[in-house]
């Protein structure tokens, strides 16, 4: 992920087409080591494609994958979440309040 986003980087600063080089210096600058076989594959996967092309084609992509049974999921959670709202709120009345001055004994404020 890091190689994507230091060529990401590039392309916003203007390089429409960057390098290793250029990769390894956005990401030598944070200290971060390079693979060189992973970054080959980035610019190998990105070299000579427009970036934003790429990014729409992921995001529709993206908008045809199932999830597996997470709606029916969710929405079972909700039925049990609202048939346990009253006991919930019930058990929150019951608790006692605690003091707005708490932080006295840690010998400052917040805001101090």
């Amino acid at each position: 992920m890091r190689y994507v986003a230091a060529y990401l980087l590039a392309v916003l600063g203007g390089n429409n087409s960057p390098n290793a080089q250029d990769i390894k210096k956005i990401l030598g600058s944070v200290g971060i080591d390079v693979d060189d076989d992973k970054l080959a594959k980035v610019i190998g996967e990105l070299n000579g494609k427009d970036v934003n092309e790429v990014i729409a084609e992921g995001q529709t992509r993206l908008a045809t994958v199932s999830f597996g049974g997470v709606a029916a999921a969710g929405s079972a959670s909700a039925a049990a979440q609202k048939e346990d709202a009253p006991a919930a709120a019930e058990e929150k009345e019951e608790k006692p309040e605690e003091d707005e001055e708490s932080d006295e004994d840690m010998g400052f404020g917040l805001f101090d």
